[in-house]
């Protein structure tokens, strides 16, 4: 399955749950996650999508940690099947 596949499938999901799933785009800060997943209720967090079984670059790590120490959730995501779990985790902080 192709990357953007599992993307259209977050936004899908997300758009069922009430919220919004933007690309995120951030001129002059590379490594940000691709979605920033906006849910009700005021709940955020950030999904990666990876093609299945792709890692992140080291210099998305690290972006990643920087966002988790300010509190905000952040996902990888290679197979649709962590969708709900991950909806479910930002519902949850």
């Amino acid at each position: 399955m192709r990357e953007k596949t599992i993307e259209k499938k977050l936004v899908q999901a997300v758009k069922n749950e009430g919220g919004m799933c933007p690309k995120l785009v951030s001129p002059g800060t590379d490594g940000m996650p691709d979605r920033m997943v906006l849910l009700p209720e005021a709940r955020i967090g950030f999904v990666e999508v990876k093609a299945p079984g792709a890692k992140p670059r080291p210099l998305q790590e690290r972006r990643h940690e920087q966002l988790r120490e300010l509190g905000f959730q952040v996902s990888v995501l290679d197979d649709p099947e962590q969708i709900p779990g991950i909806i479910e985790e930002i519902l949850n902080v």
